[in-house]
């Protein structure tokens, strides 16, 4: 452990920073690839949505008014059949038999009304805190993905900057073999050298221009897909341009503040409260109403037959008017046996409790896990960044002496271009190291769910 830490000192000599800092382009590139990417702004749309839905529960509690206006046209055909009575001391029978008749009329009701709930076991309160609990967790796992744009957007550019970083050492390495090739040139004009070695450093060229032509392509590739993700030019993108530095992790990181995590507690509150909102079902609902309302049949008519003489009567009715009508009071509803499907749903929610602890208890595991593999692997690439160097350093010494060397004629030309691939291929594997210990600490930093917290602009 005494030798990490020192390890870590060493590199904070060389500018290494024990945060994320990035350079203006790309943090830009990243807030516009947080603004457009697809996945999160439907994920946005998600949570507002689940707002809405969590409004809607809440205005429950809020009464409601209708309005309802009726008009319609009556015409009936009917028979009535009324038990006979005598008449005292007439010896005549009232209602003898059944009278058929006839009616038709117009007819109006209009009215208020106006209801509210008073008591709903709870099912309202509840419903609404399990759609609370679940929207903030949908946050929470916004949270996680743009973390992965973050992550992402920094692991691009740093590709770039290694690809830039190969095109410079092809550029001097190019300009070295150019030497080579004046100097066999002359060499066997005056029968030092032979055509082989010419052929020798020719081939190399033609690698060379194979590897600019390489790094060229994948350049505008990666290029086009920032350019998607974050609708900066090709060009813009291409002219960003930075010193990769190591990133030192100096603080003693945990897995508890995962955003996953996070999102999983208010998941398992959200299902908690789905279970009492399913209990609240078994109580009463208690509810207020008030009214107003006006109601009249007019221009009515009646056609029938007279109890008495038998004769045809029409009778006709002006209006028949009912106004105000009042009506206030109070109403309960329990639905006392529902077939089982409350004790279902009952069952359903505790089965989602479950589920979610199980889950939540997995993730806390594996998080705990990927946190501490990903240190290790930090340490390891902390290591590596100094093995790097001197591999680097090596080869520049090796490539100096075997340039003096080959002038001297003391080695051959295959051994000179070897020299000089070593250089190419160590100052290439260095700033690779570089970007692979920058991509573990993110990926640390990541793990622990603090990712966002330890990026600054320089």
């Amino acid at each position: 452990m005494k030798k990490f830490w020192l390890v870590c000192l060493g590199l904070l000599s060389i500018s290494a920073s024990a945060q994320i800092s990035l350079n203006e382009n790309v943090q830009k590139a990243i807030n516009l690839a947080l603004d457009n990417d697809v996945e999160l702004e439907n994920q946005r749309i998600d949570v507002e949505k689940l707002e809405l839905e969590r409004q809607s529960v809440l205005s429950k509690y809020i009464p409601k008014v209708e309005a309802t206006a009726l008009y319609g046209y009556l015409n009936s055909n009917g028979n009535l059949d009324i038990p006979t009575f005598n008449v005292p001391m007439t010896h005549f029978n009232l209602f003898e038999g059944s009278t058929d008749f006839k009616t038709k009329g117009q007819a109006f009701h209009g009215g208020i009304m106006a209801k509210a709930v008073l008591f709903s076991g709870g099912q309202i309160h509840y419903g609404a805190k399990a759609l609370e609990y679940k929207n903030k967790g949908n946050a929470l796992m916004m949270d996680v993905k743009a973390d992965e744009v973050i992550k992402d957007i920094i692991f691009s550019f740093d590709q770039l900057q290694l690809l830039g970083t190969a095109e410079r050492l092809i550029d001097e390495s190019e300009k070295r073999l150019n030497k080579e090739t004046e100097r066999i040139e002359k060499a066997i004009s005056v029968g030092l050298a032979i055509p082989y070695d010419r052929d020798k450093i020719k081939l190399a060229s033609l690698e060379l221009q194979t590897n600019r032509t390489d790094v060229n392509n994948k350049k505008q590739l990666l290029a086009l897909k920032i350019s998607q993700a974050t609708g900066l030019s090709i060009e813009e993108i291409l002219n960003t341009s930075y010193d990769v530095e190591p990133i030192v992790i100096l603080e003693e990181l945990s897995s508890g503040n995962r955003n996953e995590i996070k999102a999983l507690e208010a998941y398992q509150q959200a299902t908690q409260f789905a279970v009492k909102k399913e209990k609240g079902s078994l109580l009463p609902t208690v509810g207020a109403f008030g009214g107003y309302s006006y109601s009249s049949v007019f221009n009515s008519e009646l056609s029938t037959n007279s109890p008495l003489s038998q004769n045809s009567v029409d009778l006709k009715v002006n209006h028949l008017t009912l106004n105000p009508t009042w009506m206030v009071g109070v109403a309960m509803k329990w639905e006392i046996f529902a077939g089982f499907e409350r004790k279902h749903k009952i069952q359903e929610a505790n089965l989602s409790v479950k589920q979610i602890e199980n889950k939540l208890k997995d993730a806390k595991e594996k998080t705990a896990l990927q946190l501490e593999k990903n240190k290790l692997e930090y340490q390891t690439a902390l290591q590596q960044i100094e093995i790097a160097n001197q591999r680097e350093l090596i080869a520049q010494h090796t490539n100096a002496l075997a340039d003096k060397q080959y002038k001297a004629g003391l080695i051959s030309v295959t051994e000179r271009l070897t020299a000089e691939n070593d250089i190419y291929k160590e100052s290439l594997n260095k700033i690779e190291t570089i970007i692979n210990q920058r991509q573990i600490a993110i990926e640390t930093y990541q793990s622990a769910g603090v990712l966002s917290t330890y990026i600054s602009s320089k």
